[in-house]
């Protein structure tokens, strides 16, 4: 994997890491996805201790199958305050952490945040991106920012995100009568990739399956804290 396309320290202030955030999105590659995939990767965290640790998990799936191949983990110190906006600080160290762990590198890596569906345009699968230097795509539960109309209720229906008149993601119903996912890019790929890939890896649930696995991996880690 080509580690750290990006380097910088992560103990800084939150106005450092605001403006770190807009120097970082024009680092961003907004570009069709080069060759096959074979491997789709998906990370999710939690935190323990009251938020004095977080605890990262990875999962590499078959592109094909969805079967999964291997997970990691890591868990660290959280060094960074909740800070809306700001989460990747929080969360993308462990995250980094858990995916260099896996045995071989995934051609695709699905984090569960936003990517370019952000104000400064730095997300959590940006960020990872950048400094895994990796093809990422951002799949969020929830939108941070923008505004958009609902899609139909059929799964595959999706409308554009937009903030401030430009199309930042897009709003996806991964599963017919189910709340819809917002995805956006994070590195490394172009929106239809994403919307693309995030519709192949959701197999009859709402979420896309690396993700859900590395969810269901988080969840049993974090019980045996």
């Amino acid at each position: 994997m080509g580690w750290k396309l990006i380097q910088h320290r992560w103990d800084i202030s939150p106005a450092e890491a605001v403006a770190l955030q807009s120097q970082l999105a024009e680092e961003v590659r907004i570009v069709p996805l080069k060759g096959e995939v074979h491997t789709v990767a998906g990370a999710d965290c939690a935190f323990l201790g009251g938020g004095s640790q977080i605890i990262a998990a990875a999962v590499i799936c078959d592109a094909k199958s969805m079967q999964v191949i291997a997970s990691a983990s890591e868990i660290l110190p959280c060094g960074f305050s909740y800070i809306p906006g700001l989460l990747s600080f929080r969360e993308a160290p462990a995250v980094i952490e858990a995916v260099r762990k896996l045995p071989c590198c995934p051609d695709l890596l699905i984090c569960d945040g936003q990517g370019v569906a952000h104000r400064r345009g730095l997300g959590l699968a940006c960020h990872v991106g950048l400094w895994l230097d990796i093809p990422t795509i951002g799949v969020a539960k929830s939108r941070l920012c923008g505004s958009h109309r609902t899609p139909g209720l059929r799964r595959g229906s999706r409308r554009p995100l937009r903030l401030a008149g430009k199309v930042i993601g897009s709003v996806v119903r991964t599963r017919t009568d189910v709340k819809p996912l917002y995805v956006s890019v994070g590195h490394r790929v172009a929106l239809e990739d994403a919307i693309g890939w995030t519709l192949s890896c959701a197999r009859g649930y709402r979420l896309p399956e690396p993700t859900r696995q590395a969810h269901m991996a988080v969840t049993r880690l974090k019980k045996h804290q």
